[in-house]
């Protein structure tokens, strides 16, 4: 038999003489239950929270999306229309975006009027974001769907046919504008919906018809700015990227949807890694409990240890002891935690107790990938901290 593991696993389940010692170990106990407790769950919320803000993503930009690297538009030719046709590539649309200036009864915005076909909502469902009116008609020439911000910053609503949205864009062209009456192409549209997405989306997009679009930039009939692209899975982004960066050449560039909101995505590992290192420096704190309690046991079995020793034990075997079991100490303490975290997140997941507004629920999400970080953190620390403690141990200590 394994004598350290056998004393320590004896020392870890009876009780002390000293009744502060049992409260102390009760203590270093409860500490890293809680802590494992308070770190799973910080992980889960910021998994469901990374899942929720992800979704808006999915919704508004495409898997891949190929645009000019010189200039904002380009032609779409055979080479173009050959290289979508995979099987990996469900489908495409073709798009054009521009800053335009929009006014709508004595108010104006600036933002970007996004020209798309008819086949834009197998790319992206924005539809799905309409909370009034519909979303572009295709048949409707002169239609608009307009985000919420921009919506209450021009106090504009759906069906308005009275009062127009008017649309100027700088023409095309180079010197010193002369006559600012002709500088610009404007065209009058009527809105027909609004929608509401994020902040961001709702105060920067006004969505038209492609054919819209191009009149009003005066493009020709195959020039647009960009081909936003659906897969049939995610998982084939890079591969799929590399094929049509390879067939198209560096005049074009492919972006996949994590590349389109590289600063986003940026943002949102960057927290996930900072609530991690500061709930990790609060175990490290509640881990000071079990280093005091392995610290006072060694103190209180000073004479069994002195026993010990003189039967033959070595200094070695008499620290793995202590080690041992402030790592059983810490185990305890883990599962517990776990045992208490994983159902709290499994209900929170499927009944929603918690809820962030009326209708919402706070997002949690269970990954055994969250599983085995807190594991492997409270292993070492645990460990780390029973190989501090039994450092007290020494020659001195068990022969005087």
């Amino acid at each position: 038999m394994n004598f350290p593991l056998y004393i320590a696993k004896r020392y870890l389940v009876s009780k002390s003489s000293n009744n502060a010692i049992n409260i102390i170990t009760f203590i270093a106990t409860i500490g890293v239950v809680v802590s494992t407790i308070a770190l799973f769950v910080v992980l889960s919320v910021f998994s469901g929270l990374k899942n929720f803000s992800l979704n808006f993503i999915e919704v508004s930009d495409p898997d891949l999306k190929i645009s000019s690297v010189k200039g904002k538009s380009f032609f779409i030719n055979e080479t173009i229309t050959r290289s979508l046709a995979k099987e990996k590539i469900i489908a495409y649309s073709k798009v054009i975006e521009e800053r335009a200036f929009f006014n709508y009864s004595e108010k104006s915005h600036i933002a970007v009027i996004k020209g798309i076909d008819d086949q834009y909502l197998k790319v992206n469902r924005m539809d799905t974001a309409v909370y009034f009116g519909e979303w572009v008609n295709y048949n409707e020439k002169y239609t608009v769907v307009v985000g919420g911000k921009i919506s209450s910053l021009l106090s504009v609503g759906a069906y308005d046919f009275l009062n127009p949205i008017k649309i100027f864009v700088p023409k095309p062209g180079k010197g010193y504008i002369t006559n600012p009456q002709n500088a610009f192409s404007s065209v009058n549209t009527q809105p027909i919906g609004i929608f509401k997405l994020t902040e961001e989306i709702d105060g920067k997009y006004v969505f038209a018809n492609l054919n819209l679009t191009q009149e009003l930039l005066n493009y020709k009939p195959d020039q647009i700015s960009a081909i936003e692209i659906k897969l049939s899975d995610e998982k084939f982004a890079k591969d799929v990227q590399e094929e049509l960066q390879n067939t198209l050449g560096n005049t074009f560039k492919v972006e996949t949807r994590e590349q389109l909101n590289s600063v986003f995505y940026k943002m949102l590992n960057t927290e996930n890694l900072a609530s991690y290192l500061v709930f990790t420096l609060v175990l490290i704190i509640a881990l000071f409990n079990v280093i005091g309690a392995i610290v006072m046991m060694i103190i209180d079995k000073k004479g069994n240890l002195k026993t010990m020793y003189h039967l033959g034990a070595d200094i070695t075997s008499i620290r793995r002891i202590f080690i041992l079991q402030g790592f059983l100490l810490t185990m305890v303490g883990l599962l517990i935690g776990l045992m208490i975290a994983i159902p709290l997140i499994l209900i929170q997941k499927k009944f929603g107790l918690i809820m962030i507004t009326q209708y919402l629920a706070y997002p949690v999400e269970f990954y055994w990938s969250n599983v085995f970080i807190v594991i492997a953190t409270i292993i070492v620390l645990g460990y780390s901290a029973a190989l501090l403690a039994s450092g007290r141990i020494n020659k001195r200590l068990v022969s005087a």
